[in-house]
């Protein structure tokens, strides 16, 4: 479906950042039985509201179709376990929970995060449609209402449980198409003096360090503050505060609440604002340089791979993350140039990525012969897995890193 209106404003009238034309979805790794298959290409192109400066994708795919059998799941990765400790603690902490609090979580995955909040005795609920994710979380011990976050929804827990008086949405608030619903059911859900905790990557770090490859279908929206501010500001709400967190390449951390709520707004959300404002993110030039440097990073990649693969050197990939699926397919880089893709999670091993084609396999495969370099395709745990993979480097193994910049070491 295309995306003719902005999903803030309305408006539209749009500046094209970067078209990457048709793509597979970022999650549709395929069977062996399946490659000779034709698979479902859609448009993918940024482009940003020439009004009120919303960064989005232009072509919307049904949420049914991306998420109601998904496999990303959170408690694979452990540097996103420590950092949902690290949010569960300060929310606890700052607004004082209790074994009375009742904490949603939107899009709530296997439960990573409000395992955390019942270890502090809150009361939790997660609200997940992915059937087969939904089924892991209730396995961890956390109920879970297996659907798309709704009015009808927000309206049921409050009959079975109550106003929440905090609600969080992680990575959730981009991949939505009309957030003016998804407000609505906030509204009705959330206590007066409650707080809605949203965590989107973060527009700025995308453009300063081009992580184009954090651009799928399942990613809407790439939001600054000044848009967002906009948007609650004119639905009833107000951002009270903002943290920029390291997550995910770079995300920010924002609090909301009901506009007749006590809370009183931090001084945050207008020096980020401001920054924003320094950095030219109202000037379309930023947008068209960044498009520019994506190129020209495509041909170094490239170059390196082909030049590697004359000179027989094997390599394999690290993370058959979704944002890897993006720069594998916009740059074309398949089993030619790739051996595998070593994954820790079991729902993509002995799969195909999609587009590309390359076999994906448990990390156990690195080791059963010799590979001379890994590129890292989840770039955002970079420590982590080069942690992981110390035998490869003691091996002689090299790695690759392929963003903001083609960096071996």
């Amino acid at each position: 479906m295309k995306n003719t209106r902005c999903r803030i404003c309305k408006n539209e009238h749009f500046f094209n950042i970067l078209d990457m034309n048709k793509m597979p979805l970022a999650n549709a790794f395929l069977e062996k039985k399946e490659l000779n298959d034709k698979e479902n290409y859609y448009p993918l192109k940024l482009v940003r509201c020439e009004s009120c400066g919303l960064v989005q994708i232009d072509e919307i795919i049904p949420p049914e179709i991306l998420f109601k059998n998904y496999i990303y799941v959170s408690g694979t990765s452990q540097a996103l376990s420590r950092h949902f400790r690290d949010l569960a603690a300060g929310v606890v902490r700052d607004f004082k929970l209790n074994t009375k609090s009742l904490i949603i979580d939107i899009g709530s995955n296997d439960g990573t995060l409000l395992k955390v909040f019942k270890k502090y005795g809150c009361q939790v609920i997660g609200v997940e449609p992915a059937e087969n994710i939904a089924k892991i979380a209730k396995k961890n011990g956390i109920t879970t209402v297996t659907n798309f976050f709704s009015g009808k929804v927000a309206k049921k827990i409050i009959r079975e449980h109550g106003n929440a008086k905090v609600i969080t949405a992680t990575n959730v608030f981009a991949h939505t198409h009309d957030l003016e619903s998804m407000l609505e059911g906030i509204s009705i859900l959330l206590e007066n003096e409650g707080v809605f905790i949203i965590e989107v990557p973060y527009l700025f770090d995308l453009l300063e360090n081009l992580e184009f490859d954090t651009i799928y279908h399942e990613h809407l929206s790439y939001f600054a503050v000044k848009p967002l501010d906009l948007f609650f500001n004119k639905n009833g709400f107000k951002i009270i505060n903002i943290e920029r967190v390291k997550i995910h390449g770079g995300s920010i951390r924002i609090f909301v609440s009901k506009h007749s709520s006590g809370f009183s707004i931090d001084q945050s959300v207008v020096q980020l604002q401001l920054q924003e404002k320094s950095k030219g993110f109202n000037d379309n030039f930023i947008y068209k340089h960044f498009s520019e440097k994506v190129k020209s990073l495509k041909i170094n990649l490239v170059k390196l791979l082909a030049s590697l693969k004359k000179e027989n050197k094997k390599v394999i990939g690290y993370g058959a993350a979704a944002k890897g699926n993006t720069l594998l397919n916009y740059y074309q880089i398949g089993p030619d140039l790739i051996e595998f893709i070593a994954d820790l999670n079991p729902m993509k091993q002995n799969k195909f990525t999609p587009g590309t084609h390359i076999p994906v396999y448990n990390t156990q495969k690195i080791y059963q012969e010799k590979y001379d370099y890994m590129l890292i395709l989840a770039w955002n745990f970079t420590n982590e897995i080069i942690n992981q993979q110390k035998k490869f480097k003691e091996l002689g193994g090299k790695f690759i890193v392929p963003i903001p910049d083609v960096r071996v070491f």
